[in-house]
């Protein structure tokens, strides 16, 4: 079996290709959903490498129509998870690679190459952020601040979250919206928010970092509070503790009936 330690040598390898001021940006369907040539590049690069590392694996990524998740190994890919952030220059965007074994996520790596911070985890080891071990916090709802954002590509979703968002902001500490799930999801495995929520995410966006967030000490459920599926899109509510994830999960309940 592979080390997670090669994994993250191909990751911090591909993330050179983001190192550029030449790239182009196409629109994949209008101005909030695009994909850059960094993009690509960054892609191509994992899946050759990542092949050659485990002969006969499958590949699930953003880019190219990749969805070949009928293997025992599949990758779950997202070359850069916030591509908006990064045609802009905001530091908030991340190389994400998972690793799922049939139904369950074996490894993950989250890699911010502009602020140097790479999240890893391994089922059952831990999780680490730059080799350091993280958890995450044990702050309670009221104190809490909780990382969203808008369904920026499915504005029809937009009334139901923002109920969501206003409901939860009203009782706990403060809203951040950085603009990307993985990094977003990995500052929860660190503590530095306790609530995440978004009404839709393509598995590539939540895959590596929910093992990271959930070696961390975290929990995460779809929007009914069952597990999340890995190989669909779903909505993603994760938190610190399982108090806070349940208050969380009553709150989207109520907003869907309302």
């Amino acid at each position: 079996m592979i080390q997670i330690e090669q994994i993250v040598e191909v990751v911090k390898a591909a993330s050179a290709l983001m190192e550029t001021d030449s790239f182009e940006v196409v629109m994949k369907g209008g101005c909030a959903n695009i994909v850059t040539s960094s993009d690509v590049a960054v892609q191509d690069y994992l899946c050759s490498r990542l092949a050659d590392l485990l002969p006969g694996s499958g590949f699930l990524c953003e880019e190219s129509d990749i969805h070949d998740t009928t293997h025992e190994y599949t990758w779950i890919i997202d070359p850069i998870d916030g591509t908006a952030n990064y045609a802009r220059g905001i530091d908030q965007c991340a190389i994400c690679v998972g690793l799922k074994h049939h139904d369950r996520m074996e490894m993950g790596v989250v890699y911010l190459p502009r602020t140097g911070e790479l999240f890893q985890a391994e089922r059952g080891q831990g999780a680490y952020l730059n080799g350091r071990r993280i958890h995450v916090s044990d702050r309670p709802f009221e104190n809490a601040i909780m990382c969203t954002a808008l369904a920026v590509y499915y504005k029809e979703y937009t009334d139901i979250c923002s109920r969501i968002i206003t409901a939860v902001f009203r009782r706990c500490n403060d809203i951040r919206r950085f603009g990307a799930a993985a990094p977003e999801l990995c500052y929860l495995a660190m503590g530095r928010c306790e609530l995440y929520f978004e009404y839709r995410l393509s598995s590539w966006d939540f895959a590596a970092a929910s093992l990271i967030l959930e070696e961390a000490g975290g929990v995460l459920s779809n929007l009914e509070a069952a597990p999340l599926p890995l190989t669909v899109p779903t909505g993603v509510l994760a938190a610190n503790t399982k108090d806070n994830l349940a208050q969380l999960q009553q709150i989207v309940a109520e907003a869907h009936n309302a």
